[in-house]
Formats: structure tokens, sequence, C-alpha cells
């Protein structure tokens, strides 16, 4: 499926007394690379939520293969799984400057209406956005 490559600079205050990237730190990683991957397709969450859409994460795992470190440079791949229904899933690769596998990682995120707090489908023009990208 559709992947899109962003870029990340480890800053001082992501990192724990050992230099290490904190481990929690890899989900606000991850939604980067997914609120990247929407607006290189002309998408934001801003714009979802003036039509009424919202995205909650509601499943995340991560699987850490090796430290990154400070000042280090992060690549995060994000993988879309499937074409969206009610909802999105993405994989994640997390590389370092040495092409070095970090992490991986996966998020289930549902659509969910903002005025009735109820699931729906995804919203058409996503749909649209991603057919014309293939």
């Amino acid at each position: 499926m559709q992947k899109h490559l962003t870029s990340i600079r480890v800053r001082y205050a992501e990192t724990d007394q050992m230099g290490v990237v904190y481990h929690g730190n890899y989900a606000q990683f991850f939604e980067i690379g997914r609120t990247e991957w929407l607006r290189s397709l002309g998408v934001t969450y801003k714009d979802m939520e003036k039509t009424g859409t919202m995205l909650p994460v509601i499943s995340l795992s991560s699987n850490f293969k090796k430290s990154a470190l400070y000042d280090d440079e992060l690549t995060v791949s994000t993988i879309l799984k499937k074409i969206p229904s009610v909802k999105i899933e993405f994989d994640y690769e997390i590389t370092n400057q040495n092409n070095e596998l970090i992490c991986t990682g996966n998020t289930v995120l549902a659509f969910i209406n903002i005025e009735t707090k109820k699931p729906m489908r995804c919203p058409d023009y996503i749909l649209d956005k991603l057919a014309a990208s293939k």
C-alpha cells in the first residue's frame, strides 16, 4: 500500500539520563509520520475536524530493535495497510541515519463523527484522494 517517509532529529528532551530515546516518545514519532502521510494526500486533522470527523487511536503497538540516541536522524516510514473503512491502520518502521532498524509499530484509528461520537465510514474525500494518488 502507500508509504510515506518523514525525517525527525532526536531532541535532547526526548531522551532519558542515558541519552536514549524514552520509549513513550515513539507514539509521538508514529503520530508525526501519520499526520505527514495524511498531509502528503492534502488532508489535515484540522480539515477533518472542520468536516465533522475525529480520528482517535484505538490500538498502538511497538517493537523495539535498537536504541535511538540524542541527535540521531530518524526516518519514519508510514505504511497504509489497506483501504480504510470505519478504521484506518498503519504500520511503521523507524530507522536511523545508518539505515539501522530502530523500531517497528502499528496503529489503528477509528473514524468518529464529532457530533454523535459514533463510528462512521472513512470520508469519501479521503478515499478519493487515495484513489487519485495510486
